[in-house]
């Protein structure tokens, strides 16, 4: 058995250099004082006597009962409060042990006692190793501990830094995607404003000339109204003379020679109101869509097709539902009204409404009324027609559908509602590229 002063010294705090107050492990397995080593590790994050890093999230230290209470019986030997209450002793009974395999290690209740102790009714059931067993359980226990606590370290460190990798990375996508937005909303404000201004002068050059129209009738009419007021007051005064001879010679005077039929003649059959014509075409009723369609030159959507139905006699459907073939017809009786249809590179279709139609045969483009047919010139093959039809006016006009370009636009002659609509595509060999309707 060790002797007492060397005892003490196994009870020493390595900061104090006193005997423990209130001792604690930290992680590398050495004990300190619980003040002595938080205030240590405040100004370092390191064990005092081995120099380990101890990390600072985990200093909430547990108490080591078994060094607390060898070092308040080393105390108390020391200070002579009590001669026989010494660390060899139980700190119940005064059992002084003179071999160190009579001081047992209560498994139960994690503390130091005495034989007598372990016998007595307080600690009965209860589960008791030898102090070197114990100690060497406990120390293998920590050392698996810390090993265990140091790879769970590393592991949230590595988890952390990956989290904080990927922090950064959302940040650094999150910036390319503001700019990506930013410019392209840019783009499509700048062509908003544009058009926006396009369509403005066009209105505003419109109403310029039907006003210029309508000033000139209105100046006829000032001036006839004019002229029949002259004419009925120089009557009037005419018609007050009642001597024969005076009152020819009043009314002949200074005038040119006609008939009485012809200088009162109606005025008002040699005029008429000129009524506004002010037009906007599919920009009155289509505007918004007219735009989303042109901003296709800006911006890039995701394409649909519409799947195409067996609903009528006349028309063929292929098996994947997108391609028309033969003849396809519908009809509306009032309002303004735009459809596409995807011709592709098909070489003969017929679309518009009926007897009233923009035609390509494989050679080249006309507009087919039902007395005439005027043939057109196109820069580039259109792949989808547009097709505008305004019920109240007769306006009919066709556009290309990818650029939204305008292509001719005819007044409807004969068409009575309900309107027709009309859509001829014929092919002389199997074209599996699709023809797609879409009604708006």
């Amino acid at each position: 058995m060790a002797s007492s002063s060397s005892f003490s010294e196994d009870l020493t705090c390595s900061v104090c250099l006193g005997i423990f107050t209130d001792p604690v492990s930290v992680f590398c397995g050495h004990s300190f004082c619980r003040k002595c080593i938080t205030l240590s590790l405040k100004s370092l994050a390191r064990c005092p006597q081995c120099r380990a890093t101890v990390p600072t999230d985990r200093m909430d230290f547990t108490t080591n009962h078994i060094l607390k209470s060898l070092a308040e019986k080393a105390k108390e030997k020391e200070s002579g409060k009590d001669t026989k209450a010494a660390v060899g002793f139980c700190p119940e009974h005064h059992e002084k042990l003179k071999l160190l395999h009579r001081l047992l290690f209560c498994i139960t209740d994690q503390q130091l006692v005495c034989i007598i102790c372990r016998d007595g009714e307080e600690h009965e059931g209860h589960q008791f190793k030898p102090v070197k067993e114990a100690a060497a359980s406990l120390r293998k226990q920590l050392e698996m501990f810390e090993q265990c606590t140091a790879d769970d370290i590393h592991a949230v460190e590595r988890l952390a830094d990956a989290q904080k990798d990927e922090m950064f990375k959302t940040r650094e996508r999150s910036q390319r995607l503001l700019a990506r937005i930013s410019k392209q909303f840019e783009e499509m404000h700048q062509f908003l404003r544009r058009r926006e201004n396009e369509i403005k002068s066009e209105l505003k050059h419109k109403e310029e000339d039907n006003v210029e129209k309508m000033r000139e009738t209105f100046q006829a009419t000032a001036v006839a109204l004019s002229e029949s007021r002259e004419l009925k007051e120089k009557v009037s005064t005419v018609l007050k003379i009642t001597e024969s001879e005076s009152f020819l010679k009043s009314w002949t005077e200074g005038k040119s020679k006609g008939a009485l039929e012809h200088v009162f003649r109606p005025r008002v059959n040699e005029l008429q109101v000129v009524e506004s014509s002010l037009s906007l075409g599919p920009y009155e009723s289509h505007l918004q869509f007219f735009m989303w369609k042109e901003m296709l030159q800006v911006i890039q959507p995701w394409a649909a097709l519409l799947t195409l139905k067996r609903d009528s006699e006349d028309v063929v459907v292929s098996d994947d539902g997108r391609s028309l073939f033969s003849f396809l017809g519908f009809s509306f009786r009032a309002g303004q009204h735009y459809w596409e249809i995807e011709v592709g590179s098909r070489n003969y279709w017929e679309l518009g409404v009926m007897r009233n139609l923009l035609k390509y045969d494989g050679v080249k483009y006309a507009i087919c009324g039902p007395n005439v047919t005027t043939d057109l010139e196109f820069g580039n093959r259109p792949r989808k027609i547009g097709v505008y039809f305004n019920c109240s006016s007769k306006e009919l006009s066709f556009y290309d559908a990818d650029t939204m370009t305008h292509i001719h636009s005819v007044s409807a002659v004969g068409v009575t509602t309900p309107v027709s609509a009309q859509i001829n595509i014929q092919h002389k060999e199997p074209d599996h590229s699709p023809v797609t309707v879409c009604w708006y």
